[in-house]
């Protein structure tokens, strides 16, 4: 699945290609995706000029006068720009088309989502979903979380997974973050130091942001919507090393379910 990262540069990706172009029409090949109803959709953006796109979480938004459309990815969702004339493909499920191309929503699964909401709509969407903060020193409030985490009897990391801590973490970098803070992924979370939760907050804020810049880890079939591969998968220090030496001490990484997730992790440096 997508995280963070991943979906951010996807956004860039996209404001390069689409923003600023006029909706000609919409069509669809497999409707039920969009979830507010694909006719209203169609009635709502033929005519409308996206005006931005921008990102809470692991959704994106493309930015109209007067409405939004919220895209969620889930789990293989991918956006191309193709020609006037392309022939679409067997998991190409929604099209945009415009003046002088197409905008493609791809998805093998067809797990992927849109919604339509008026733009006074969208805060009280994501307090709906309980999205956490964005990743980021000036909106990570440390205090808050370490509050958090101290009221909390859920193990670590199903809680960093849920979005209500901060936004954006999937199981690629829970695994990543809490290797470089040294904490066992099934640490009860009020059972956290202030050392420990600290280096939690830090160690969240840094991964992620280099994960954005080095454009995200393409693990498996993840592409910006250039067709751009990331390049973070060359930096993580546990998720997919399972037998592998820590590159901290040796030690060989394991693999365990921890929620009926995959989890990667040293059995040295994160013991309980």
């Amino acid at each position: 699945m997508p995280e963070l990262p991943e979906v951010e540069n996807v956004r860039k990706s996209l404001t390069d290609l689409v923003a600023g172009r006029k909706i000609l029409e919409l069509s669809a090949a497999y409707p039920r995706m969009v979830l507010t109803g694909f006719d209203q959709a169609k009635a709502t953006l033929e005519g409308q000029t996206i005006r931005g796109i921008s990102r809470r979480g692991k959704y994106l938004i493309f930015e109209f006068d007067a409405f939004v459309l919220i895209s969620h990815l889930r789990m293989e969702g991918k956006y191309r720009l193709e020609a006037l004339d392309f022939v679409a493909g067997k998991h190409d499920h929604l099209f945009v088309k415009f003046s002088d191309g197409v905008l493609v929503y791809q998805d093998v699964r067809k797990f992927g989502t849109w919604e339509i909401l008026r733009r006074e709509e969208t805060a009280k969407y994501f307090e709906n979903k309980k999205i956490g903060p964005e990743p980021t020193a000036s909106t990570f409030d440390e205090a808050i979380f370490s509050e958090k985490l101290g009221q909390s009897k859920k193990k670590i990391k199903p809680y960093l997974l849920d979005q209500s801590l901060v936004a954006g973490l999937g199981n690629i970098y829970a695994d990543e973050v809490l290797w470089q803070a040294k904490i066992h992924p099934e640490r009860i979370a009020s059972d956290l130091t202030e050392p420990s939760k600290k280096l939690l907050h830090d160690s969240i804020i840094e991964i992620l942001q280099k994960a954005i810049k080095l454009g995200g880890s393409s693990i498996r079939t993840y592409q910006n919507a250039l067709g751009k591969s990331g390049t973070m998968q060359e930096e993580l220090k546990v998720y997919g090393k399972t037998g592998q030496n820590c590159s901290r001490c040796a030690t060989k990484i394991v693999k365990i379910k921890v929620a009926g997730r995959g989890t990667h992790f040293c059995p040295n440096c994160q013991h309980l």
